[in-house]
Order: C-alpha cells, then structure tokens, then sequence
C-alpha cells in the first residue's frame, strides 16, 4: 500500500478550532452525510455499534442555549449574568454541533472500556472528517453532559453517556500550534521484567 503523504502532514499538523473561532458556513445535507459516514467507521469489537449521535443545528442552537442557561440557574441561583450568557452560547456560532453518545452492550468479548473506547473514536472522526471536508472543529464535554436530566434533554436515553460534542463550521482565525508533549516524557519501549 503507497504512503499518503496528504494525510501523514494533515495527522502530524491537525489542530483543533475552538468554539469562538467557528462560524457559518457549516457542511451541507450532503456533506452532513459524508462526515456521519466517516465519523460511524471506527473500531467496533463484535459489532455492537455500542455509539449514537444526535446531530444540532440551525435556530436549535439557540433554543438549546436558553434551556442550559434556565438549568445553570435553578442549579446555582448566585449564577452571574456573564455565566449565563456562556450558557446561552454553548452552542453557538459554530453553526453544526454533533454529539456523541456512549451506549453499551452487555458482551462478553467486548468489554465496556473497548465500547467506550469505540465512541471516542466516533468522536475524534468526527474532527478528521470535518477537516477533510474543509471545515475546522472542536470536541468539547461540559457540565450538560454528566447532569442527567440536562443529558436527556439534549437528547440521551437511559443507559447513555455523551462522551462529548462536536462543535464544527468554517474557521474564522488560524490558531497556532499548541503546547505538546515531548515523545520521551510519553513512551517507553517494553523490555521483558528482570528476575
């Protein structure tokens, strides 16, 4: 198989956009399909597709934001005007959010790690195929996704967890490259213990 040299400079450069820095245009109904289609490719050990995705977008956005906004509150009355109107823009501007949620399967061969593990995966697609696709994203996972009832509302059921959500339009800023770690402070090459 021939090496891929556009891909190996796109792996070795990817950077994420974050949510301030996303605006219109987002992908269109048919570029929409194309991103799912690779966003749902990734490993699934005994296909149980232990995943789903709940997609956002248009005026939603908005009416998504107010609700979290109206939840911020009752959950801390001291909540400041600043904070709630960080809130009411969780979803906003990029024009297209797709979240992600974990759904196991009780399986014997796979366990709930490698599902979850499998999820995340859906998640990080998500981000090449917007790339590919000539947009910019950013995975993020806020309160809304570990508060139950704020998770329902943004459209989990029971049994599921939003491992995160993707936050996808056209990039308004070229952000520079951040802060990685050092391959020595991160691998290490196995050798057999000593006895």
């Amino acid at each position: 198989m021939a090496g891929n040299q556009a891909m190996l400079d796109y792996l070795l450069t990817r950077r994420s956009v974050t949510l301030p820095f996303l605006a219109e245009p987002g992908p269109s109904a048919a570029e929409l399909k194309t991103l799912l289609t690779i966003a749902t490719r990734v490993p699934d050990h005994a296909k149980l597709t232990p995943w789903r995705l709940v997609v956002y977008s248009g005026e939603d956005r908005a009416a998504i934001g107010a609700e979290l906004a109206r939840r911020a509150a009752e959950r801390n009355p001291a909540i400041s005007e600043e904070m709630l109107e960080k809130e009411r823009n969780q979803f906003l501007p990029a024009p297209l959010t797709v979240g992600v949620l974990s759904k196991p399967v009780e399986n014997p061969k796979a366990p709930e790690m490698e599902q979850l593990l499998s999820a995340g995966c859906v998640a990080f697609n998500l981000l090449n195929g917007a790339f590919a696709l000539g947009y910019a994203a950013h995975w993020v996972t806020r309160w809304f996704a570990f508060d139950k009832e704020a998770a329902t509302f943004l459209g989990a059921e029971e049994g599921e967890q939003f491992v995160g959500f993707i936050h996808i339009g056209t990039p308004t800023a070229h952000l520079g490259e951040r802060d990685r770690p050092e391959l020595e402070e991160v691998v290490r090459y196995w050798t057999p213990p000593a006895h």
